[in-house]
C-alpha cells in the first residue's frame, strides 16, 4: 500500500538506525495499534497480540519496514488508512513492561489513551473468538494492567483474542506460555485475518465520527 496523502515523509530512521519518529501530524487523525506480547516467547499464545499486529503490518503493505526506536523500547512503522494515519507497535519488553513501551509512544506521538489500541490473548475465550471492547479493567492480564498503570487510564479500547482457557487451573501458566497445537495453527491464519478485519473496520469508523459515539464491538 502506497503511503500517500501525507506532505512529508513519515518514518525515517535516526543514525544510529535505533530511533524513529512519524512527523508531521497528518491532517486525518492517528490512532496507536499495539500488539501485546513478550518478544522473548515469539509465537506463543501469549504474545498472540504480535502476531496480529504483524497480520495488521503486511495487510497495510508495511511489513518490510519495522523501525527500532529504543526512547520506547520497541519496533515501530505506520501506514494511511483513508484520511487517518495507523502507528503499529512491537514492543521490546517483556509482558509485565509493556505498558512503559505504550505509554512512552503515545506521550510522543500526543496520543490520548482513547487512541491507543491493545491487541492481547484472552484465556476466558475459546480460540477463534474475538471481542473488542472499549476501556474496562485488565481481567487479570498483566500486559494491559502495565499498560493501565503507565497510561494512567483504562480508556484504551482492546482487541482480546481467545486463546481458551485449560479446564485444569494448574495447566494455565504452561498453557499461556506454550506454542499453540498443530490443530490450532491450522485456523490461526483465519483468526488473524477476521481480528486484522475487526480492528481496521473499528478505526476507520472511528476515524469518522466523535469516540463517544462508539460502542462495544464482538465478533
Amino acid at each position: 500500500m502506497a503511503r500517500s496523502g501525507f506532505s512529508l515523509a513519515g518514518l525515517w530512521r535516526g543514525r544510529n538506525m535505533s530511533q524513529c519518529v512519524l512527523e508531521p501530524r497528518c491532517a486525518g487523525k492517528r490512532w496507536l495499534v499495539a500488539g501485546l506480547g513478550n518478544p522473548r516467547l515469539p509465537g506463543t499464545r501469549h504474545s498472540v497480540g504480535i502476531a496480529v499486529l504483524e497480520q495488521l503490518a503486511q495487510r497495510l503493505g508495511v511489513a518490510g519496514t519495522w523501525a527500532r526506536d529504543s526512547r520506547c523500547a520497541a519496533d515501530l512503522t505506520w501506514a494511511p488508512l483513508g484520511d487517518a494515519q495507523v502507528v503499529l507497535l512491537r514492543p521490546r519488553r517483556v509482558m509485565n513492561a509493556n505498558g512503559r513501551s505504550v505509554s512512552r509512544a503515545a506521550h510522543l506521538f500526543g496520543l490520548t489513551a482513547e487512541e491507543v489500541y491493545l491487541v492481547h490473548d484472552e484465556l476466558d475465550k475459546p480460540l477463534g473468538k474475538l471481542a473488542l471492547k472499549m476501556g474496562g479493567s485488565s481481567r487479570g492480564h498483566n500486559g494491559v494492567r502495565s499498560c493501565i498503570t503507565c497510561l494512567n487510564s483504562s480508556a484504551m479500547p482492546r482487541l482480546r483474542v481467545g486463546i481458551g482457557r485449560p479446564t485444569n487451573p494448574s495447566e494455565v501458566q504452561a498453557h499461556v506460555l506454550g506454542c499453540f497445537t498443530p490443530e490450532e495453527q491450522e485456523l490461526l491464519p483465519l483468526l488473524l485475518d477476521r481480528a486484522t478485519d475487526l480492528i481496521l473496520d473499528h478505526i476507520q469508523t472511528r476515524s469518522q465520527r466523535p469516540l463517544t459515539l462508539l460502542d462495544t464491538a464482538a465478533a
